[in-house]
C-alpha cells in the first residue's frame, strides 16, 4: 500500500492549555514551541515514542478535527490521489511534497505527505502461564512490575462524525485510495491507510465532529497502566473500559479529555498485511462494537456535548 501511516492531527479545542496539559498526563511529550513561526507558538505540539509529533492542539470555538495528516511514500502517490479527487470533483491543492483537500461531510482537512514509513523498536513479548504451559516460573509477572510513565507509541485512529457517511467513505476509499476492512450497516465504515486494522472510521452523525483518537501501547497492561493512573489523577476522566471490542479485536479503554473528545489506549489490533486474505464484514447493533467488558455508556454513543456541537454552542476560551 502506497499510503502507510497517519503522520499528525490538528485538534482544534476552545481549552489550548488545559487538553494540552490532559494529553501531556496520557503519556504523550510536549515539545517546546516558543522557537517556532508565530503560529505554532500559539498551538501545543505533543509527541509519541515511535511516531514523533503526531498532536497538535490549536484553538477553535467548538471542538473538532482540523487536520488529518496521512502519509505517502513517493511523489506518484500525490499524483494518483489528486487525479482520484478530481474524478469525484473534489477541490485539491498541491505541492511538492504534499496534497490537501477537505472532505465536506467531517469537514477535515485531509494533508496527504511525503514521509518515511515508522521502523518501530518491537515490544518485548511478556511469558504468559496457561494451562498446560508454565512460560514464568519463580517471578512475578513482568506488567505489575513496570514503574515508568506509559507512553503511547503512535497514533492508530481516528474517529469521525460525518453529515454524509457515504460521501466521506467515497471520499478516503476511492479519493484517498483507503482501503474498507469491515463496516457498520448504515452507521460506518472502518478503513485502513497501512496493515493497521482502521485508521479511519467515518460514522453517520448529525454534525461533523471529531468522536475519539486512538493510540498504541504495548499491551494490556499498559493500558491498564495508563488509565489507572490517569483516573488517580481525575476519576471524572473515565469514560469506557477495560475491554475487547469486536470489530478490530484490539484491548481498549476510553477516557475524555478538557475538550470533551475520548482518547483511547489500544493494543492488539487486527492486522491485514494481504488484502486477498480479509474479508470485509458487515456487522449490526451495539454489540458489534465489544466482545467483553461493560456495555458502552450512553454519552459514548452519542457524546453529551452533541446537541451544543450541532447549535454552535461552545465552551468558553480561556
Amino acid at each position: 500500500m502506497s499510503l502507510h501511516r497517519l503522520t499528525q492531527i490538528v485538534m482544534g479545542v476552545p481549552n489550548v492549555e488545559q487538553t494540552a496539559a490532559y494529553y501531556a498526563d496520557f503519556g504523550l511529550t510536549p515539545t517546546d514551541n516558543t522557537t517556532a513561526p508565530q503560529p505554532l507558538q500559539d498551538s501545543h505540539t505533543l509527541s509519541t515514542v515511535d511516531g514523533g509529533q503526531q498532536l497538535r492542539i490549536v484553538h477553535s470555538p467548538r471542538r473538532r478535527l482540523v487536520e488529518l495528516g496521512v502519509g505517502a511514500e513517493d511523489p506518484d502517490d500525490l499524483d494518483r490521489v489528486a487525479a482520484s479527487l478530481a474524478r469525484l470533483e473534489v477541490p485539491v491543492h498541491r505541492t511538492a511534497g504534499s496534497l490537501t483537500a477537505v472532505d465536506p461531510g467531517t469537514e477535515v482537512l485531509v494533508r496527504v505527505e511525503l514521509a518515511p514509513r515508522l521502523q518501530p523498536t518491537p515490544a518485548p513479548v511478556p511469558p504468559y502461564n496457561a494451562p498446560g504451559i508454565d512460560a514464568r516460573t519463580q517471578e512475578r509477572a513482568p506488567g505489575i512490575l513496570r514503574e515508568g510513565k506509559v507512553r503511547p507509541r503512535k497514533l492508530g485512529h481516528v474517529v469521525l462524525g460525518s453529515t454524509d457517511q457515504e460521501a466521506s467513505q467515497r471520499f478516503f476509499q476511492q479519493g484517498l485510495g483507503f482501503k474498507v476492512s469491515d463496516t457498520v450497516k448504515g452507521l460506518a465504515a472502518f478503513m485502513r491507510c497501512s496493515s493497521d486494522h482502521h485508521n479511519v472510521l467515518v460514522q453517520q452523525a448529525p454534525v461533523a465532529f471529531l468522536h475519539h483518537t486512538s493510540w498504541q501501547v504495548d499491551d494490556v497492561d499498559e493500558i491498564g497502566r495508563g488509565a489507572t493512573a490517569m483516573l488517580e489523577a481525575d476519576p471524572d476522566r473515565h469514560t469506557w473500559g477495560l475491554g475487547r471490542h469486536h470489530i478490530g479485536s484490539n484491548f481498549f479503554w476510553y477516557l475524555k479529555d478538557p475538550a470533551g473528545t475520548f482518547s483511547e489506549y489500544y493494543s492488539d489490533l487486527d492486522c491485514i498485511v494481504d488484502d486477498a486474505l480479509w474479508k470485509p464484514g458487515v456487522f449490526e447493533g451495539a454489540k458489534a462494537l465489544w466482545a467483553w467488558g461493560p456495555p458502552p455508556p450512553p454519552s459514548f454513543l452519542a457524546p453529551e456535548d452533541l446537541a451544543a456541537l450541532m447549535t454552535g454552542a461552545h465552551a468558553p476560551t480561556q
